[in-house]
């Protein structure tokens, strides 16, 4: 029987509408060259599936250095990504709650984030020494990053205070620089940051977020053609949520366009990572792209939507289960899954 068949006969799709031809496509790829997928579910946020639970424990939280605040204020996010993060606007602040959340929630690795100026870019320098202190006393704590745009030095600085994972947008098109962040910066200095971390020995994790520019599908193969040129770890695709827009500004981009876009994805990555981040749209329009994701052949989704592991089984993938953001090396994280075990 067709996948396309398979995936009416699961409940969870009792409302969702699957484009034939491109369920068609993705089958005929097969999935036996796959790898295990992995669905994460970070603890920065609640999560429940029909099929998966989420960790109890705070393991794997975000903090954010600017608390709820941005200079730049970007038509996409209006700066509401920020909101759910916990506060660390001092060194201090962050430090104690990352001890006191080791000693009482098993804390095992963190997300350091946090507003940009008006030239995307994230003064993180004052929480470097932290950094150090919490990988003295916790060598085995995975700490990931959102590095903004920079530069070679502040990218080794970064490196040298013992950040494992760093995670940088990468965006295609000019008029979205412009138009929706609002910002004076060029495509090549998003290559160029890309360029700089990749001269670290940290984790690179580019993200793309499809549909940035309004919802429509813009500078995203640039984006890919850029990320391909580097040997970043994996890259981690994002869908454009328009709930955090100013209003009537953004649609939501076609199913099927996403679903092509993992097939282009996947094709571009090669043997390296392809991950599906927190950030897409919430209802049917998730469990289609999710679907998708998992037939297109990413090896890993954020908070993924009931059905997912119905699709993998379908499909003959085997998965994992993991509490941690998902841009953390993928088989680096088993305390972490194991510390949620229970």
């Amino acid at each position: 029987m067709s996948w396309i068949d398979n995936l009416k006969k699961i409940e969870a799709f009792e409302r969702a509408e699957f484009d034939p031809a491109l369920v068609a496509k993705m089958e005929a790829r097969g999935a036996s060259s796959y790898s295990k997928i992995r669905f994460s579910s970070p603890t920065f946020k609640e999560y429940e599936s029909d099929e998966i639970s989420g960790c109890g424990k705070n393991s794997f939280p975000a903090f954010s250095i600017t608390a709820a605040g941005c200079a730049l204020n970007c038509d996409h996010c209006q700066k509401k990504i920020l909101e759910p993060m916990i506060p660390a606007t001092k060194p201090e602040i962050l430090d104690q709650k990352v001890r006191d959340m080791v000693m009482l929630q098993g804390l095992q690795g963190f997300l350091l984030s946090g507003g940009s100026d008006k030239k995307n870019e994230i003064n993180y320098e004052r929480f470097y020494p932290v950094i150090e202190g919490l990988k003295r006393d916790f060598p085995e704590m995975k700490i990931a990053i959102h590095t903004a745009l920079l530069d070679e030095k502040a990218a080794k600085r970064m490196e040298a205070a013992g950040v494992d994972t760093a995670m940088t947008d990468i965006i295609g098109a000019q008029e979205t620089i412009n138009q929706v962040y609002h910002l004076d910066r060029s495509v090549d200095d998003f290559e160029q940051t890309l360029a700089a971390l990749c001269t670290t020995k940290m984790d690179i994790v580019p993200h793309i977020v499809i549909g940035l520019h309004y919802g429509k599908i813009l500078g995203e193969a640039s984006a890919l053609e850029m990320v391909a040129r580097y040997p970043v770890n994996s890259l981690v695709l994002v869908v454009i949520m328009p709930f955090y827009a100013k209003p009537n500004t953004f649609t939501v981009p076609d199913t099927t366009e996403v679903g092509e876009f993992f097939l282009k994805a996947r094709d571009k990555m090669g043997q390296r990572k392809l991950l599906l981040g927190c950030a897409r749209p919430p209802g049917v329009h998730k469990l289609v792209t999710d679907a998708y994701a998992i037939m297109a052949g990413v090896d890993g989704i954020a908070f993924p939507a009931d059905g997912a592991v119905s699709v993998a089984k379908m499909i003959g993938r085997e998965f994992e289960l993991a509490y941690s953001c998902c841009s953390i090396k993928v088989g680096g994280d088993l305390n972490i899954r194991k510390a949620c075990a229970a």
